[in-house]
Formats: structure tokens, C-alpha cells, sequence
């Protein structure tokens, strides 16, 4: 007879205490230890329940090296971060906040996969009707009319995993995808659907299948709210592609971005609209972003920004006010707070700024979250734009990593950067002096090169007596 036993889990990082306890002792996170109850030879996990007798080694040289064939995705920007489309045998998680369209997008994308291939969609947590209405809108036209739902599409309301596999060895789907892997449940499991015991050996067993029959899985998963998928440690490691789809709720702009892939790029993003049909494709995600800029105004600077291959132009916003409390406040919305008490240290100590009495708010417009330090130098142009009241050139565009000592540091893939600056109608932009040769600059935009951050701003802005208020956009 099995032995049972109880063991206490973590939800967050899966790492098992012998004890109950308010505090993880591993990743260090409260109020995240369950108590789980599994009997311990009743079902064997890991390579054990997946050893071939079959198996036997080979000579890498014997083994074919040609690229991965695809299955063609119609929905270009998800195809991007893919790597170019499906794999078939990997395994893929999406991941994002509740209510951010993770739903919605796989919804969409099936629809437009059961159009030459055989998909099966299986949801855990809505009803067959729920997203029957869903599929409708979203084959719905702008002019009112509406495509016919594809007759190789099935849809499966099911969260235990031995079912879900029978009827996949039955349909013989050459996609399926599972809403959510924390609904699915293997019934020999004594824990509850959602556990990091049930997350850990569904996903595994949905791994096994994958690589058996060539079938390509879609995962999504909930996130915690540290903003880390379930049992992150847990999934990330056996699926071959992790997906966020990032965004403000308040704004209608979403960022697919890759951030483990084992058949292309990581940190690759696309960009989608959200719309009453669903999720539209940003082509120029640039100009998207840049629609509503206004010229000539204070605290505004251009930034252009790599999102994995993509360059992408945003408008950096700064807006400083003289503070009301003893310490004045540093605020960030799209930038890391870290990186903008540098900035602002770099400004108040290496060029004079007073800014001790002076509360710093920075924006990204469009939601967007920048990471890399090529938008140090945009950052301290708005905030010194904002301070000084002086507008930055509307034409100009401003990349360079902020050093301590104040000055400017070069950043990678500078060609293409300027490239897109210019496609998009800027005159001029500003970048850190190369030294030595390097990759030829392109034409068709002034590029000015500055040492220093001092240098840079003096460049970037107008002369106060020369500024103009205009509410005009480009």
C-alpha cells in the first residue's frame, strides 16, 4: 500500500519546508506555503514515468541539422516572437494579469491556425457558450459582417488531463492549446488543481505528449502578485517558450514579449492594439506610439528604444515641481526607479541642477516599460527640459547611456536605431562620440555626437527666447 505523507509547498518558487510557515525560507515571500498530501508510490514523476526502453545514444553527426519546420502563423507579430511561427513538438507558456487578453489572443490565433490546421482549443474556466460569443466577436468586421468560424476548430471544457489526452490521441490535433494549466488536474494527485504538485506533473505530461506526436502546445498561466507566473521556477523549465503579454490596463496597447525561447530570439516583442474585435497588429509600433506627441512642449524628449531586433521610438515625458514635503518625491511610470535616482543624481552633482527641493515625475507614454540604459539620456533631457522650461528640438531624437561622472556612454545597434529615427521623419539625433571605427552611420539624419551629458542637453535644447507654444501632433 502507498505511504501517504504531508509535506508544506511553496506557490511561488516550489521549494517544500517540513513545517508550516509564514515566510518561504527560499525565495523569501509571505503567506505563499500551502500544505499538499500526495502518497508517495502511487505515481512517479520525472524520468521515471518518461523512461524508453527504446532509447539508445547516437552520434551527433548522424543527426539531421536542419532548421525547425514551422507551421505558418497568420498573425505577423506573434509570429515574430515566436521565431517565425509554430514549432511543432514545443511547448509554449503565456503568461500575463488577469484581464490583460491572453484569452482573447490564443482565441484569435487558433481561429486563424483551424483555417489549414486542426486545432483544439480545451478551456478549464469558461463555458462552451462563454466563448462561442467570444469567437463570434472576434470573427466579427469592422463593416458589421463576419467571417464563418473555421470547421477544423473544436473546443473542449474539460480540466482533468487524463481526459484531455484521450481525446487528443482520438482528434489528432495539430495544435492545441490549455486554458489554464492551473485548472488541469491529474486525478492519481491528492493535492488540488493548481498546486505546484499538479502544475509541476500536468505541465510535464503535456511535455511528454508534445514531444511524442509532433503536437504543439499553447499553456496559459496565471500570475502571482509579485507579477511572476505560478510556480515560475516550475514551468519555465520545462516548456521550450515563456510569453508575457504586458500592458496598462488604462491604456489599449499590449506587449508580447518572449522572454525564454529555444527556437529564436529572446526578449523579441510584438505590439497589438486592443480593440472591441480582439487584438489588432501595431505595424509601426513607433508611430503608434507617437501620435498624440505634442511639439515644442516642455519636459519632452524622443528615446529610441530595442525591443529585442525591433527599434522602437517613445516619447519620454518629464515634469518636475517644487516639492510640498521635506523630501521630494521621485516618481517613474515606465522607467527603473534605480536608474532615474542615478539620472537625477548625475544632473544635480556633475551639472549644477537644484533639484533638492524639486519632486521628479518621468512617463513613458503608451504604457511601455524601458529597461536597457540607451533612454538615460532622453530621461535627463525631459527632466532638464522641464526644470529649465526650455523645450527639446521636436525633430531631434536623443540615445546614450548616462554615466557617473556625467558622461556619454555608447549603446549597441546605434545604425539601426538611426535608421528607424529616420523613417519616421527625424532630422537630427544626438548620440554619445564613438571612438575608433566602427559600423558606418546612416544617412538621411544629422547625427551629432556629444562627450558629455552637459554638451548633449546644450544641443538638444531650444533657447528659451526661441521657444513657441504649438498644440500641433506628428
Amino acid at each position: 500500500m502507498a505511504k501517504a505523507k504531508t509535506r508544506f509547498v511553496c506557490q511561488e518558487c516550489g521549494r517544500s519546508a517540513p513545517r508550516m510557515m509564514g515566510r518561504c525560507p527560499s525565495c523569501g515571500q509571505f503567506g505563499t506555503m500551502v500544505e499538499e498530501y500526495e502518497e508517495e508510490e502511487e505515481v512517479l514523476t520525472g524520468p521515471h514515468r518518461a523512461s524508453n526502453a527504446n532509447s539508445h545514444p547516437r552520434q551527433l553527426s548522424e543527426i539531421s541539422g536542419d532548421a525547425e519546420a514551422r507551421m505558418h502563423l497568420p498573425i505577423e507579430e506573434f509570429a515574430r516572437v515566436l521565431g517565425g511561427g509554430i514549432v511543432p513538438g514545443s511547448v509554449v507558456l503565456v503568461g500575463g494579469d488577469p484581464g490583460i487578453g491572453k484569452s482573447t489572443l490564443t482565441l484569435q490565433m487558433a481561429i486563424e491556425m483551424a483555417q489549414q490546421q486542426t486545432v483544439l482549443y480545451v478551456s478549464g474556466e469558461e463555458s462552451e457558450r462563454q466563448i462561442k460569443m467570444r469567437a463570434l466577436r472576434l470573427l466579427r468586421h469592422a463593416d458589421g459582417s463576419a467571417r464563418d468560424i473555421p470547421q477544423r476548430l473544436y473546443l473542449l471544457t474539460e480540466t482533468n488531463l487524463e481526459a484531455i489526452l484521450q481525446h487528443v490521441h482520438t482528434l489528432k490535433p495539430n495544435l492545441l492549446i490549455v486554458d489554464s494549466i492551473q485548472t488541469i488536474y491529474i486525478p492519481e494527485l491528492k493535492s488540488a488543481a493548481g498546486s505546484v504538485t499538479q502544475v509541476r506533473e500536468s505541465s510535464a505530461r503535456l511535455r511528454e505528449e508534445a514531444k511524442t506526436s509532433d503536437l504543439a502546445i499553447f499553456v496559459i498561466g496565471h500570475v502571482t502578485k509579485e507579477g511572476a507566473i505560478a510556480g515560475p521556477r516550475v514551468l519555465e523549465h520545462i516548456v521550450d517558450t515563456v510569453l508575457y503579454l504586458e500592458g496598462d490596463r488604462y491604456q489599449s496597447f499590449r506587449l508580447l514579449r518572449s522572454v525564454k525561447n529555444r527556437f529564436g530570439a529572446t526578449s523579441e516583442v510584438g505590439v497589438f492594439e486592443m480593440v472591441d474585435r480582439g487584438m489588432r497588429e501595431v505595424d509601426n509600433p513607433s508611430e503608434a506610439f507617437l501620435a498624440e506627441r505634442m511639439v515644442n512642449a516642455p519636459g519632452s524628449a524622443i528615446a529610441v528604444t530595442m525591443e529585442g531586433t525591433r527599434p522602437i521610438l517613445v516619447e519620454i515625458q518629464g515634469l518636475t515641481s517644487t516639492t510640498n514635503f521635506g523630501n521630494p518625491r521621485r516618481t517613474p511610470n515606465g522607467v527603473d526607479f534605480n536608474r532615474l535616482l542615478l539620472i537625477v543624481a548625475v544632473l544635480t552633482r556633475r551639472l549644477g541642477l537644484k533639484m533638492g527641493d524639486q519632486d521628479v515625475f518621468v512617463n513613458v507614454v503608451g504604457g511601455m516599460h524601458i529597461d536597457e540604459p540607451a533612454a538615460d539620456l532622453s530621461v535627463a533631457a525631459a527632466i532638464a527640459s522641464s526644470l529649465y522650461d526650455r523645450p527639446v528640438f521636436a525633430d531631434t531624437a536623443l540615445i546614450g547611456e548616462v554615466g557617473l561622472s556625467g558622461e556619454l556612454r555608447w549603446v549597441g545597434q546605434m545604425s539601426l536605431r538611426l535608421r528607424e529615427a529616420a523613417k519616421l521623419g527625424f532630422k537630427r539625433a544626438i548620440i554619445p562620440r564613438r571612438v575608433g571605427q566602427g559600423e558606418p552611420l546612416p544617412e538621411g539624419i544629422e547625427v551629432v555626437q556629444a562627450r558629455s551629458l552637459r554638451e548633449a542637453l546644450n544641443l538638444a535644447m531650444l533657447p528659451k527666447e526661441a521657444r513657441k507654444e504649438s498644440d500641433q501632433t506628428v
